[in-house]
């Protein structure tokens, strides 16, 4: 089906009128404030520490580490590119393994005790080029994201899974091979407890190197997302709520017992849907022929309801929200949705597909909506836990236009930007310093980003970043996608 590109709404009549067809509401302001007028340019207290405004680099899969974890030049130029780009708050760069089978691909940045210098040599660079482009970093606040991927780790053969769960999955099992009663992949309680120390041991360095905070990452389908819908699972880590959040819990108390002054943050899947297959035609409908064979109370999935899977259930969101603010004391919460690997559509809203996944079953703009729409509704019902949003890079030229809007209603506190910040990463300079943008910068979502490591190949923006286009990667990806 072919939806109208955002391109193409010239004006923000014409985007809320689109929007309108669509049966959504956003706030969309008329025009681009620069930071004196903006929402997006005011400072926003985190904890103790106040951040110089609402923009939120966001953390993404990298894919051009070293085999060992260290960062390479190419990761060292990603993240200086962040620190120039005039978000005051870095959602750590991306996604760092707490060890390395639970690495997402073989070049995934890993904490390992001999990586310990070049991670910090990273986040110098990041804030060295923050210093030198705006004269400070006193508002700058900056974390690291620890991840065990899980059910989707791929440490040594990105063609090769080799996955850890924590518990057989009625319908994702099948898509990475494991049999039913394949119990060597799942993660026993002492496993587990294991991995806790390893992400305490991460914590702790995160906090040697001077990080603000460290995020204890549940979203995405990866192994603690997962943990938090291990409904039937046995045992310590599975079953009632309480145990099925036990794993954050012990974590968070070990860092604020070994490391005094950092901060926590949680980026969080709010809500999931079962597996998109691609004749999905409608994005919310169960048509997916597998899931109503499923026996009630069965579909394993947080933030929905598990009778009837495809519709958002937030109570054990909310749930889970008051927790992290009245008891463990987490200062800041990353809201996402869905995951890359079964729902990409619901994650990250594309108008063309990665290699490896499916045409849009909606247009790209009901997935931004719903996501918006889903943070404010939560940022109503748990206020004082400041909050970042996500899939804001679809919007396009009406991304600052909702931005601005959308923070001064107080639908949420920071807004997210990833893939965005590939293609153009000084666009929140350019929002806050100029109140406009180089349209000829956007994102327009090919999903290149994404097609390439899957195949193996280096991350970037190889449509819109000259560095990427000249590199001799660019010439494989074209002839993969050729192929296709």
């Amino acid at each position: 089906m072919n939806y109208p590109r955002v391109a193409s709404l010239r004006t923000a009549h014409h985007f809320r009128r689109r929007l309108g067809e669509l049966g959504m509401e956003l706030p969309v302001d008329e025009q681009i404030l620069s930071s004196r007028d903006s929402p997006l340019g005011q400072p926003m207290p985190v904890g103790a520490f106040v951040v110089g405004n609402r923009f939120c680099a966001q953390p993404m899969e990298g894919w051009d580490a070293t085999a060992a974890g260290q960062p390479s030049e190419l990761t060292i130029r990603r993240w200086r590119r962040f620190g120039c780009s005039g978000a005051k708050l870095i959602w750590g760069g991306e996604a760092v393994a707490v060890q390395h089978d639970g690495r997402a691909n073989p070049r995934q940045l890993c904490c390992r005790t001999e990586n310990e210098k070049a991670l910090g040599g990273l986040l110098q660079e990041l804030v060295s080029a923050h210093g030198e482009r705006f004269g400070t970093t006193s508002d700058l606040l900056i974390g690291l994201q620890l991840t065990h991927s899980g059910r989707f780790s791929r440490p040594n053969d990105p063609e090769r899974p080799e996955p850890q769960i924590a518990y057989h999955h009625p319908l994702l099992d099948a898509r990475l091979c494991i049999a039913p009663d394949e119990d060597s992949v799942v993660l026993t309680d002492d496993d587990l407890r294991r991995l806790m120390d390893r992400f305490l041991a991460a914590a702790e360095m995160a906090w040697r190197l001077g990080f603000h905070f460290v995020d204890i990452k549940h979203c995405h389908g990866y192994l603690l997302h997962e943990l938090l819908s291990a409904y039937d699972r046995p045992g310590d880590f599975g079953g009632p709520f309480e145990n099925r959040t036990r794993f954050l819990r012990e974590v968070v108390g070990g860092i604020r017992a070994r490391c005094p002054g950092l901060m926590i943050g949680v980026r969080l899947s709010a809500f999931d849907t079962p597996p998109y297959p691609p004749s999905q035609s409608v994005a919310m409908e169960p048509v997916n022929p597998a899931v109503p064979l499923l026996p009630p109370r069965v579909y394993p999935g947080f933030g929905c309801d598990r009778n009837d899977p495809f519709r958002i259930d937030l109570s054990e969101t909310v749930r889970l929200l008051r927790l992290m603010r009245d008891e463990l004391a987490i200062e800041l919460v990353n809201l996402t949705a869905g995951s890359p690997y079964y729902n990409p559509h619901i994650q990250r809203p594309a108008l063309f597909p990665p290699s490896d996944s499916y045409p849009p079953p909606e247009d790209p703009l009901a997935g931004c909506a719903r996501q918006i729409e889903v943070v404010r509704q939560l940022r109503r019902d748990v206020s004082g836990l400041p909050i970042v949003g996500s899939a804001y890079t679809y919007l396009q030229e009406y991304l600052p236009h909702v931005a601005q809007a959308v923070v001064r209603e107080g639908w949420v506190d920071f807004v997210g930007l990833g893939r965005m910040l590939l293609s153009y990463p000084d666009l929140p300079a350019d929002v806050l310093e100029q109140g406009q943008l180089d349209r000829h910068r956007l994102c327009r979502t090919f999903s290149d980003c994404t097609t390439a490591p899957r195949a193996g190949l280096v991350s970037g923006c190889y449509p819109l970043d000259p560095f990427y286009r000249d590199r001799p990667e660019h010439q494989q990806l074209k002839a993969r996608k050729t192929r296709l």
